[in-house]
């Protein structure tokens, strides 16, 4: 998948917890939709054709931005071991301030049979 990052864009954090301060070595993106499904805590989770995101996540999700000024480089990397597209995932080198802008819940359960028939196929698909 093809993604521009923005270096003064937003970047956001998904987590089934409650915080403030994000820690060292969390997880950051500027994709939405993607930060959303990392909420859920999925153990598998893919990208498809279209740029829909499946996963098997079951936890209740928060969203949050970051809530202070972050450089490439200085405050966040892209992520080293990423199975993903090249800028979707970056690692944060320090603690930083988040707010909680959405309370994600839970997936639904037409989200989660529709993902589970997608990852199926999918890691079918892998092992062939």
């Amino acid at each position: 998948m093809e993604f521009t990052t923005k270096p003064r864009g937003i970047w956001y954090h998904g987590s089934n917890k409650v915080f403030e301060i994000l820690e060292e070595d969390s997880t950051v993106t500027q994709w939405r939709e993607l930060a959303e499904a990392f909420s859920h805590k999925p153990t598998t989770l893919a990208i498809d054709n279209d740029n829909s995101i499946f996963h098997n996540g079951k936890e209740y999700g928060y969203l949050y931005i970051v809530d202070e000024s972050i450089e490439i480089d200085k405050d966040i990397y892209a992520h080293p071991n990423t199975t993903m597209g090249k800028d979707l995932e970056f690692l944060t080198k320090r603690k930083i301030k988040v707010e909680m802008i959405a309370d994600v819940g839970l997936p639904n359960k037409e989200y989660q049979k529709l993902s589970k028939e997608k990852l199926i196929k999918w890691l079918n698909s892998e092992t062939k």
